[in-house]
């Protein structure tokens, strides 16, 4: 995918990468799953909180968020979290646009990040999904990550 230029993150992207997480969980985010379950709270719905996560994402760590464009326009991202006590590299979000999907852009972004991860000295790398997202179950695996344990989530609502 020659025509697709990965580079760090700039502040006028925050928006665009706000859009494209919105468009791209849906059904594959916590936050969805418990709007189903329990409604709208604090008059924020869940693509309002999933958009948020960028913003934190961005706000840890700006220089490992990376944003993939194509013909000047942004197609996708990942971004990271690097915790440097215990050498561990996470990667929190990763999109890519409907277009692109399929063509191997998600893995152009996760050896990107993991690049940044060697190049930052950390010795682990983690990403997580949820088991109704068959995408990540089947990428991170192909980009050479393991299961090691599954996680499940509950809530009540106050």
């Amino acid at each position: 995918m020659p025509d697709v230029l990965i580079r760090v993150y700039v502040p006028e992207d925050l928006e665009t990468l706000r859009e494209i997480t919105v468009a791209s969980f849906g059904s594959v985010a916590v936050d969805e799953m418990l709007e189903q379950r329990y409604g709208v709270w604090n008059g924020r719905d869940w693509r309002a909180r999933k958009a948020d996560h960028i913003n934190e994402d961005v706000a840890a760590n700006a220089a490992g968020c990376f944003v993939a464009e194509r013909e000047g326009r942004t197609v996708g991202y990942i971004t990271t979290r690097l915790d440097r006590v215990n050498g561990v590299g996470r990667i929190p979000n990763l999109a890519v646009t409907a277009e692109m999907r399929g063509q191997g852009l998600g893995r152009r972004l996760i050896e990107h990040a993991l690049d940044y991860f060697r190049r930052e000295g950390m010795g682990l790398a983690k990403i997580e999904t949820m088991a109704s997202n068959p995408i990540g179950q089947k990428l991170y695996p192909a980009c050479g990550f393991e299961e090691v344990g599954r996680q499940v989530h509950y809530a009540l609502r106050l």
